[in-house]
C-alpha cells in the first residue's frame, strides 16, 4: 500500500476517535476566550478521549501558558493540540531495529490473545521479506490451532519458513529448536509468537521466561526484541496490559493494532507518556500492507482531525 494510501486509511481509521475531539473542542471553544471554564471542559475532553489525565494535564497546562485568555478558534486549537501530541509522540516514533549481523535477530512477540499478536507476525514476515531478509516464524502458541493455522497461511503467503510443533508441545523446545534452524540456515530474522493467557499470569509468566533462558543457552544476547502487541480498541486498558506484560519481560517496543475500528486512538498517546516505550507501528486492517512504521505527526494530526 502506498503510503499517501496508508494514511488515508489512518486518518479514516481514526475517524470515530477525531468525531469525539473535534465535536467536544467545537462546543467548547465557539470563538469563546480560553478562561478557566474552557480550560476545564477542554481537559476533561481530553481525559475522556483516552489520552490520560497527565497528557491532558500537560496539554492544558502548555495552553494556559500561552493561551489563557486570548480568543481563538477551533481550527486554532485543533493545529495546537496536534502539535502538543506530536511533541509527546515523536520520542516513541522509532522503527525496530534489526541487527542482520545476528543471523538471527531474535524477536520475542508476546500479548493477550485477541490483540492481533499472531496476525502481526505475518505482517512483518512480509515487511521484512519485502526488505530482501530470510525470516523464519516460530509458532509458540502451542495450544491454540488457530494461531498455528495462521501463521502458516501467514508463510505460504510471504514465502517465509514456518516452525511448528506438535498441539500442546513445550513452547521453550520449540523456540530452542527453531533457534537452531534459522541459525544453521543463516537466517536475518526469527519471529516467536507466544500465548497470551492472561488469567494465569504466574503461568505466563514462567512460560515466557522458559522460552527466554532456553533461547540464552545458545545465543546470551537473545531475544534481541521483545515486542508487544496491544489492540487499540481496549483503550486505557492498553496500560494495564503494559505493566503486567514489563513485570514479566524486558519490553522493547509495542505494535497498537486495530485502529481502523476503535474510537480509543487516544490511548497510544497516553501510552507515549505513561512509559516512553518505543511504537514501532500501527495496525489498520488485516492486509500486510496495513502494518506501517509509527509516524508521530501523521498520528497526531489524524487523531484531531487537522
Amino acid at each position: 500500500m502506498a503510503l499517501g494510501a496508508f494514511f488515508a486509511r489512518l486518518k479514516q481509521g481514526l475517524a470515530r476517535s477525531t468525531q469525539k475531539l473535534t465535536e467536544g473542542i467545537a462546543s467548547i471553544i465557539r470563538k469563546r476566550r480560553l478562561d478557566d471554564t474552557a480550560l476545564e471542559e477542554l481537559e476533561e475532553l481530553l481525559i475522556s478521549a483516552d489520552l490520560g489525565p497527565v497528557v491532558a494535564a500537560r496539554v492544558i497546562g502548555n495552553f494556559r501558558r500561552t493561551r489563557f485568555g486570548k480568543e481563538v478558534s477551533e481550527d486554532e486549537i485543533r493545529a495546537a493540540l496536534a502539535e502538543e501530541l506530536s511533541a509527546i509522540l515523536a520520542p516513541v516514533a522509532v522503527d525496530m531495529p534489526i541487527d542482520r549481523a545476528r543471523k538471527p535477530h531474535v524477536v520475542l512477540v508476546v500479548g493477550v490473545n485477541g490483540t492481533g499478536k499472531t496476525t502481526t507476525i505475518g505482517k512483518l514476515a512480509a515487511v521484512y521479506r519485502d526488505q530482501g531478509l530470510h525470516v523464519v516464524m516460530v509458532a509458540g502458541d502451542t495450544f491454540r490451532a488457530a494461531a498455528v493455522e495462521q501463521l502458516q497461511i501467514w508463510g505460504q503467503r510471504t514465502g517465509a519458513e514456518v516452525i511448528t510443533g506438535t498441539p500442546g508441545a513445550d513452547a521453550a523446545g520449540l523456540a530452542f529448536d527453531a533457534l537452531t534452524r534459522a541459525r544453521a540456515g543463516a537466517a536475518d530474522l526469527l519471529l516467536i509468537d507466544t500465548a497470551g493467557r492472561l488469567h494465569n499470569k504466574s503461568a505466563l509468566m514462567e512460560e515466557l521466561r522458559k522460552i527466554i533462558r532456553v533461547l540464552r543457552k545458545q545465543d546470551p544476547t537473545a531475544p534481541h526484541s521483545v515486542l508487544l502487541v496491544l489492540d487499540a480498541t481496549t483503550g486505557q486498558n492498553a496500560l494495564t496490559q503494559v505493566r503486567v506484560f514489563k513485570e514479566m519481560v524486558d519490553v522493547t517496543g509495542l505494535v497498537v493494532t486495530k485502529l481502523d475500528g476503535s474510537a480509543r486512538g487516544g490511548v497510544v498517546v497516553a501510552l507515549a507518556e505513561s512509559f516512553g516505550i518505543p511504537v514501532h507501528a500501527v495496525g489498520v486492517g488485516e492486509q500486510a500492507g496495513d502494518l506501517r512504521p509509527f509516524d508521530a505527526a501523521e498520528f497526531a494530526k489524524g487523531l484531531v482531525g487537522v
